[in-house]
Parts: structure tokens; C-alpha cells; sequence
């Protein structure tokens, strides 16, 4: 990576790019509902001085937070960062279209172009388009056996379409805004997220969304739930409360496609040098220093692909449905010491955000921790 991205001076190591996954759609106690990590991707952005994240750990509906040590990365897009077939670039501001399902109702449509305009107005967002999909996309939503939500859409060559007519016209990011049943699979589901104790019902329908965009356009796109809005809750969970802000999610989206990095995809520049443009001002993998995740999440391609690389991965006790641990992968910490790989373990993401800040700074983790045994001892 070209020092025009990062610049190091006399007062500090220079930033160290960090992953933080949290997976979507798992019920995580932080980063399962409305923006409810985006604290954590602060503090963990303070720490590294550069955090790449995705949409699930930003987007707080009407709530957000605009950071330029934060890079805004579609999960698609980031596990293609760290397998090493995407490089980032950063920008100073894309060009955003937005999509609106065809399904939407005219009311529900207008209030999305409302949103639309006072982010133009009063955030100086550049959104230049605005397309209707030829027909209703029908999304539908579906719970796994493990209990993460999924979903699936029926007619998703007309969300390509149109997001092919954006590109054309100039569009370098995409928000997309398709019409969810307004009647869960259960609601006693819908009950037991609002009061902090399930699973976003939405969330795994938005990621796969966002993924078929991102892998067919191959530029930033986010995703936004169009829904009636919902009656009244007295007991709702702080963590969901973003979702009661506004008729719409669309502002944090908008918000954080208007930063996202340009997408890099590597195979396209084979053979025209290291440091050939664009790679020269690009964020690689090759730059990350850790990656944080929930502790049973390690399962995921961006993770694998950190341990694969040696990559140092913090593994944070944030209780979900997933139970894909270290020893679900039949490893332990032992083992990835002994390959030049680190697996290290945080009670919470404070502690994490201490990894980060010693693992930064070149400082021994072991020295920092007590009792320390002589080294005569441990050999």
C-alpha cells in the first residue's frame, strides 16, 4: 500500500487497518440490532486508527455516525478484501443511485424521496438517480434450523436490471430499498427482538440483497427494508430503539455509501505491476493487522482467510446463535501459536480494543499480563 493512504509521523505508529465482522442476522448481544455496535466500531477505530466494517455494524436507521477512520465495506465486498480479490480505495464522496422496489406503495415510496431529498439538503449527499424496478421483487422471509435469519427474492433479475441502468448513467454506489412483508414469520419473533432477546428477522434477507448487488455490479451497495411502521412497544430494547426514529431506514445507508471505498478488484490489473494505478492508493489486505469478531463467528470466509494470511483474530465472548468457535473448528490457541497465527480471546470488546492498542504499539501481549513467569520457566 502507497504511504498517500496512510502518512506516519514522529508521534505514533501510523494506522493499523482492522477487520470487525459482525456477522448479520445471528441475534449478536452487540451488533444484532439498530446500530447498536456502532460504538465499538468507534472505539475500535480510535484504537487501530483505521477500521473496515459493513453495513450491519453502521447502519442505525435514522441514527449513524460519519467517521473517515471508518471504511464502510458491503459484507460481500470485505470477505473478497480478505481472501485478497478486492483492494480498497479510498474516496472523497460517491455518486449515489437508489433503487425502490416496485412493490413499494406510493405513500411509503414518497416518504424514501423525502429521506432522500433532506440528506441532499442537509448532509450535501450526492444523489443523482432514482429508478423503480420494473416489477414487485417479492422478498420473503425464512429463519435456518440454527436460528439466523435468511430470506429470498423472486424476482431478482429485475433488481439487477436495475441496477445496471445506474451504473450506466454514472452511479458509482448503489442504496436499495425493497418492500418486507410487513408480517414475520411468527410475531412473537418480531416481539422478542424489539425487547431484546431474538434475531432481526430482516437483517438476513438485507445481506443477501446487498451480496447479489455487490457481486453482480461490483461497486458499494447497501440495502434499506421498506416496512409499515410498527405499533407502539413500552418495553423496547435501547438497542432497537433507532428503529423508531423515522418512517424509514434509508439515512445511515445513504450516510455510509457516501464514504464507501471504491471497490479494486485485483484480477483486472494482473500484470501492470505492484504499483501500477489504481493499486498504488489502495487499502490491500496485506495491510490488515487484526481482525475482530464474535467468538462464535470464526467461521465466515473474511476470519478463515485472516487465520489463513496469520492474521491476528480477537475473538470476542458477544453471544449469538452461532456457536462456530475454536473448538467447533477443532483448533485452539496452541495450535495457531505454534503456525505464526494468533487466536487471541476478550471478555468484551473494551478488552479487544486493548489487544488492538498492543498489538499496534509492537508491545508483547504476554508482558502486559500478570503473573509473568520467568523465561527460563516457560522453556
Amino acid at each position: 500500500m502507497s504511504h498517500t493512504v496512510f502518512q506516519n509521523n514522529s508521534w505514533s505508529h501510523p494506522p493499523m487497518p482492522t477487520l470487525l465482522v459482525v456477522p448479520s442476522g445471528i441475534g449478536c448481544a452487540t451488533g444484532g440490532y439498530a446500530g447498536d455496535a456502532i460504538p465499538v466500531a468507534r472505539m475500535l477505530a480510535s484504537t487501530s486508527g483505521c477500521l473496515i466494517t459493513h453495513p450491519n455494524v453502521m447502519n442505525g436507521a435514522s441514527l449513524y455516525w460519519s467517521d473517515p477512520r471508518i471504511f464502510y465495506v458491503e459484507g460481500y465486498s470485505l470477505d473478497h478484501f480478505a481472501i485478497g480479490e478486492i483492494n480498497l480505495r479510498p474516496v472523497r464522496q460517491q455518486k449515489i443511485g437508489l433503487i425502490l422496489d416496485g412493490g413499494i406503495e406510493p405513500d411509503l415510496q414518497l416518504r424514501h424521496l423525502q429521506v432522500l431529498d433532506g440528506c441532499r439538503a442537509s448532509l450535501g449527499l450526492d444523489v443523482s438517480s432514482v429508478v423503480t424496478t420494473d416489477m414487485p421483487l417479492g422478498v420473503t422471509l425464512c429463519k435456518g434450523s440454527s436460528g439466523a435469519s435468511w430470506g429470498s427474492l423472486e424476482h431478482p433479475d429485475s433488481l439487477l436490471r436495475a441496477g445496471e441502468n445506474l451504473k450506466k448513467s454514472g452511479t458509482t454506489a448503489i442504496a436499495v430499498v425493497t418492500r418486507f412483508p410487513d408480517e414475520l414469520p411468527t410475531n412473537r419473533e418480531l416481539q422478542s427482538y424489539r425487547t431484546g432477546n431474538g434475531v432481526d428477522a430482516l437483517a438476513g434477507a438485507e445481506a443477501l440483497i446487498s451480496h447479489l448487488m455487490v457481486r453482480h455490479l461490483g461497486i458499494p451497495c447497501a440495502h434499506s427494508p421498506a416496512i409499515n411502521f410498527l405499533p407502539l412497544e413500552p418495553g423496547l430494547d435501547p438497542r432497537a430503539a433507532g428503529e423508531e426514529l423515522g418512517f424509514t431506514f434509508l439515512t445511515s445507508v445513504l450516510v455510509g455509501l457516501s464514504r464507501a471505498p471504491d471497490l479494486i478488484f485485483v484480477q483486472d490489473f494482473l500484470g501492470q505491476g505492484t504499483f501500477a494505478e489504481p493499486f498504488n492508493r489502495c487499502i490491500s489486505i496485506e495491510d490488515v493487522g487484526a481482525a475482530v469478531v464474535p467468538e462464535g463467528a470464526l467461521g465466515g470466509p473474511a476470519i478463515l482467510a485472516c487465520f489463513e494470511r496469520g492474521i491476528p483474530v480477537i475473538a470476542v465472548k458477544d453471544p449469538s446463535v452461532l456457536h462456530v468457535t475454536k473448538d467447533a473448528l477443532g483448533c485452539d490457541n496452541d495450535f495457531y501459536k505454534n503456525n505464526g497465527k494468533a487466536l487471541l480471546s476478550a471478555q468484551n470488546y473494551i478488552e479487544a480494543a486493548g489487544l488492538l492498542a498492543l498489538i499496534r504499539e509492537g508491545i508483547a501481549i504476554e508482558s502486559c499480563r500478570r503473573p509473568l513467569k520467568p523465561l527460563l520457566e516457560n522453556s
